[in-house]
């Protein structure tokens, strides 16, 4: 099917076909007509499926009608997000698919001033894209119109609970008008993301693409075992193939992040590092360095890589496995987007085998294990004052279990089944593309 049989407006199908897109993808086949009908959505999809433009796309053909005829009635989107990055991400997507539409928009989010925020804001804006901390602080200075708001879009909805978010969320929420479309979107359907649904939505429709929480076929996963001390050098020795092109290595601590950064830098390896640490203007220009080629490798920790839109990234390493599965599926799905093929490595320590089997048992699969060649697995431990305070012997907590309902590599039981009802109608029709 192509985008012109979604019912899209002309300006908006002259954008797609200007960024180059010729087909949707199974999200944005199964989200975009019923956003366009009005219904609420909960859209549950990997990351890299596509899905900023399962929601963009028919909020700007909803919204082009009346923006062509000038008529201004304040905010009508919202799209809230959970990091800087993400919203500068969503942004770039709205600025691409609006490009033929008289579209005001602003973004808000912290480590910048607000300032030209709060102008932007009370100047008027058709659409805003916001993390919910410095949205919060500026709706208190009164300087937000969302009296005629129309559509409100969680992205991300898992790892906004996961960060916290929820208190400003329900803050935000009680401030807009309650005649409003809602959509959330997430990479896994919880018992949580339920509970928010039965809150925020009204009967919503649940578009759940694939198997939940799995990688993406594209992807091709590795682990290596190798002992903590060894990794630094390991890292160093796969980088040492020209095919490791365009990396992104993850960190569990922004201080190793750091220390990778140096000894690959050391190597002369241009790396850049995004973490909570770095200033947003150091943050973006390590995004638009590794975008365009300027640095090689890109070292990141879990929820500063949250909205990284890099086309093209050869290898994820994940240099400390993740603590939980879900972090894991999170990492790998920055590669291997929109079909293209990547690779997936995981450096595996002893102390990491409980976490592994986890996230087999999560994913339903084996990984492959694999031994790098040349490379010396023998070699000494770091000198005894070195040990503990450089990239080596951290210590690992406890295996952790995956937190989505169901442990079985199918999933477990239908999560959505629940002892009690909201307060709101809650649709079960699902809508599932494998």
């Amino acid at each position: 099917m192509s985008f012109r049989a979604l019912q899209l407006s002309p300006p908006i199908l002259k954008a797609i076909q200007e960024a180059g897109y010729t087909e949707p993808t199974p999200i944005q086949l199964a989200a975009i007509p019923e956003v366009l009908a009005g219904r609420d959505v909960i859209g549950i999809a990997q990351t890299g499926t596509g899905k900023t433009a399962a929601f963009v796309l028919p909020i700007l053909t909803k919204l082009s009608a009346s923006l062509a005829e000038g008529r201004r009635r304040g905010t009508r989107a919202l799209i809230v997000a959970p990091t800087r990055e993400l919203v500068v991400q969503i942004e770039e997507n709205v600025r691409a698919y609006a490009r033929h539409l008289p579209l005001r928009m602003a973004t808000v989010f912290g480590g910048v001033s607000e300032r030209p925020q709060l102008e932007a804001l009370r100047s008027g804006v058709d659409l805003v894209v916001a993390t919910p901390g410095r949205l919060i602080d500026l709706m208190g200075q009164r300087a937000a119109n969302f009296s005629g708001l129309e559509f409100l879009v969680l992205d991300e909805a898992d790892r906004m609970l996961d960060m916290g978010f929820l208190p400003p969320i329900r803050q935000i929420v009680k401030a807009l008008p309650r005649r409003r479309q809602t959509l959330m979107f997430s990479a896994s359907l919880s018992r949580e993301i339920e509970k928010l649904a039965h809150e925020f939505q009204q009967a919503p429709k649940i578009i759940e693409i694939g198997r939940r929480a799995n990688p993406a076929d594209t992807v091709t996963q590795f682990v290596y075992d190798v002992r903590s001390h060894l990794k630094p050098a390991l890292l160093l020795h796969l980088l040492a193939d020209p095919q490791f092109n365009t990396v992104l290595v993850f960190t569990r601590t922004k201080h190793g992040a750091d220390r990778i950064a140096r000894r690959l830098e050391g190597s002369g390896i241009k790396t850049g590092t995004i973490h909570s640490n770095r200033s947003q203007n150091q943050r973006l220009r390590a995004l638009k360095d590794f975008k365009s080629g300027a640095v090689r490798v890109l070292v990141a920790t879990d929820i500063a890589a949250r909205g990284i839109d890099v086309d093209g990234i050869s290898h994820v390493v994940n240099f400390d496995f993740p603590m939980h599965s879900e972090d894991y599926v999170h990492r790998i799905g920055r590669t291997g987007r929109a079909h293209a093929v990547g690779d997936a490595i995981s450096f595996v320590t002893p102390e990491d085998q409980g976490p592994l089997r986890s996230l087999e048992r999560f994913i339903g699969r084996g990984i492959v294990r694999k031994k790098a060649e040349g490379f010396d697995y023998n070699a000494a431990g770091p000198p005894r004052e070195e040990r503990g305070r450089g990239d080596g012997r951290m210590a690992r907590p406890k295996a952790v279990e995956p937190r989505l309902p169901g442990n079985s590599p199918r999933g477990g039981g239908d999560p959505m089944q629940r002892n009690g009802g909201g307060r709101r109608s809650f649709g079960r029709s699902r809508s599932r593309s494998r």
